[in-house]
């Protein structure tokens, strides 16, 4: 138990005083919150900081405020208690140890379990499983072990084989059964396509790896009939057009945020090395300056997709948009060493994550009118690199180039290993189909002249 340092509200001046606030009211808002839950304690008895009186509290405030804000306040008061431990003004912060007895991630589950008639219930139902303890649990880790071993990163094999794992562990009752059934059960808990597509590879692979061990284990095979409706089911890629792309240029320009006059100009290059260069988003957000070649225009690629790197050929026009883009940053007072993020967001000043990142692209396609303000649906931001393999296939048409010997460039250029890769970005549009059906028709009417003239001079 832990009592509540002092009667005023020196300990939460202190603490708001050291608090690095971007916002005006950063400060406030943290000081008028903390008063509160004081003075929630101070009506307890003994003045008591403990699990009970947080839980209380929590209670109490529910009945203000929706369970989003409680959380954000949540976050503030435990916030401050830990302040208050490493002062050595309180012995723990109840906040710390509810999520660590219970294997939480945040305060949200706790907020979520006090409003509950039976709090503690609530927590024990949300108790995170201890990894690998389910009957497969130290096969599925030694195989892991075994691949990372060899070289393999193996990180999404390990988050499928960790749920898989936790699925085990709800159901005791497939132990000592064959692994076919327990991917069934596994495959039935979700009937969608997309989870029966994972448990079906989580099935082969392990089967696969149990089979090595013990040759009388089954090794599951793929079933053809799931890929194909797993095919059908995706979305097909948008192609955006020469007036959608000038429309969400024109709409990134304007993008205008008080605190980061960096958007605009941020926003544009990111959509120009999309579709201009046919960049995915996470080999946007890792350049860094020290990629950026501008003596001979070439950006540097690094440890992208399936681990591998390679030097990306920048047309006149994107090495000109990269060459504004840092002169508006050296303006903004971005940082200038090698190893600096080139997408540096100067409210937060850092660089931009992945997430933050496709956010920003999905708000411009919304602006542009490409993309419904809610929802799924509608272009993505990947598309623009679908768009990019499109356009390149049909200009070489158009100038009258054999795309069958450039394709072996064109995956280089993307970064993949071969042409079966890229196949997949080979969208037809009617205007490539209308091309290629008028050359084929040209080389059909060729053919069938020089057979008749060489029939003619046949004997």
């Amino acid at each position: 138990m832990s009592a509540w340092p002092d009667d005023k509200f020196i300990a939460i001046e202190r603490f708001v005083r050291q608090i690095r606030a971007r916002h005006p009211q950063t400060r406030p808002n943290y000081r008028f919150e903390l008063q509160v839950f004081q003075q929630f304690i101070s009506r307890c008895a003994g003045n008591a900081v403990t699990e009970e009186t947080v839980i209380a509290w929590i209670q109490a405030r529910s009945k203000q405020l929706r369970p989003i804000t409680i959380a954000d306040r949540s976050r503030k008061v435990s916030r401050f208690l830990d302040f208050l431990v490493r002062q050595g003004a309180l012995t723990e912060n109840p906040f710390a140890t509810i999520r660590a007895r219970y294997g939480l991630q945040g305060i949200a589950p706790i907020v979520r379990a006090a409003t509950t008639p039976d709090p503690h219930k609530t927590l024990e139902a949300q108790r995170a499983p201890v990894p690998w303890a389910s009957p497969l649990g130290h096969m599925m880790r030694d195989h892991v072990r075994l691949m990372r071993s060899v070289g393999f990163r193996y990180v999404p094999q390990e988050m499928r084989y960790l749920a898989f794992d936790r699925f085990l562990q709800r159901r005791p009752d497939l132990a000592g059964q064959p692994l076919r059934t327990m991917i069934q059960a596994w495959t039935a808990e979700t009937p969608t396509l997309e989870h029966a597509w994972q448990c079906s590879l989580v099935g082969r692979l392990l089967s696969r790896a149990w089979h090595r061990l013990d040759p009388r284990v089954e090794v599951l095979q793929r079933d053809p009939e799931l890929c194909v409706q797993l095919a059908r089911q995706r979305r097909r890629p948008h192609i955006y057009t020469q007036d959608d792309v000038c429309r969400v240029l024109d709409v990134a320009r304007q993008m205008s945020r008080p605190r980061s006059p960096l958007l605009p100009a941020t926003a544009y290059t990111m959509v120009v090395l999309a579709y201009c260069s046919g960049l995915r988003i996470g080999e946007i957000v890792t350049l860094t300056l020290g990629d950026v070649q501008l003596d001979n225009d070439v950006l540097q690629i690094r440890n992208t997709k399936f681990y591998k790197s390679r030097q990306v050929p920048l047309d006149a026009t994107v090495s000109a948009a990269l060459r504004e883009y840092l002169a508006a940053r050296r303006r903004a007072g971005g940082p200038n060493h090698t190893t600096s993020p080139l997408f540096w967001h100067e409210a937060r000043a850092t660089g931009y994550s992945r997430a933050g990142a496709h956010d920003l692209l999905i708000d411009v396609l919304r602006r542009a009118g490409l993309k419904p303000g809610r929802g799924r649906a509608g272009p993505r931001v990947h598309d623009m690199r679908h768009s990019f393999v499109a356009h390149r296939m049909l200009t070489w048409y158009r100038d009258g180039i054999n795309p069958q010997g450039r394709l072996p460039y064109l995956a280089t250029y993307l970064g993949h290993k071969d042409i079966n890769s890229t196949l997949v970005y080979l969208t037809v549009t009617h205007e490539l189909l209308q091309i290629a059906s008028r050359r084929f028709r040209a080389y059909a009417q060729r053919e069938s002249r020089e057979s008749v003239t060489a029939g003619r001079r046949q004997p």
